[in-house]
């Protein structure tokens, strides 16, 4: 299992800048909490159709050795930096820090993007008889790094998600709770052409 750790905690959590958004909508900080609201249930919605995550995070990853199989699969990805490697057979006399020598990343198949999801652990650690790994490890896009279609298709959906709430009322029902904004709230559907955009960047395999 994967346990996620924001490293910019203050960061609106949205794939392009409130600002940016902003200034394309025309609105100002009247509609700060709107906007808010729009990018981050856009960002969510996003992430969840593709069954991945994108901004860059701390990732902490729990990986069983089957069968000595020694090419571990990272859940998150593009890898960015691995930062620790640690043997996870609590108790037993080898268990602790695995040295750099011993592993080194590979990129994965089957992906159009380019990215690190593997990591190849040295044949000469066999005779330890491992039985989990844990890789602590940096993955996702900073703001700067994003690709542009996800980048589009977040401001396609919070567009879409802001003019409804202003005045169309399409698809819209209940009452908005926590997001700091009044009124109703938006069901988590995505267009056509924000689906389109964003389907090359959709996680294959869970």
């Amino acid at each position: 299992m994967s346990n996620e750790i924001q490293t910019n905690i203050d960061v609106l959590y949205s794939l392009i800048p409130l600002d940016e958004f902003k200034a394309l909508m025309g609105v100002d900080d009247r509609d700060d909490k709107t906007a808010r609201f729009c990018l981050v249930t856009s960002t969510l919605t996003i992430e969840e159709y593709c069954k991945r995550k994108f901004l860059r995070k701390q990732y902490f990853d729990t990986i069983p050795i089957i069968n000595d199989y020694f090419v571990l699969p990272l859940r998150e990805y593009p890898v960015r930096e691995i930062l620790l490697v640690s043997n996870e057979n609590l108790g037993m006399k080898n268990e602790g820090i695995i040295e750099p020598e011993f592993y080194r990343p590979m990129i994965g198949n089957g992906y159009n993007e380019e990215m690190i999801f593997e990591l190849l652990l040295s044949s000469s650690l066999k005779p330890y008889q491992l039985k989990a790994i844990k890789v602590n490890y940096l993955a996702g896009y900073s703001l700067g790094e994003i690709p542009a279609n996800l980048s589009a298709a977040c401001l396609e959906l919070a567009s879409w998600n802001f003019n409804r709430y202003k005045g169309k009322r399409i698809g819209m029902s209940g009452n908005i709770r926590g997001a700091g904004v009044q009124g109703e709230h938006f069901e988590m559907s995505i267009p056509e052409n924000v689906k389109a955009l964003i389907e090359p960047y959709r996680r294959k395999t869970i």
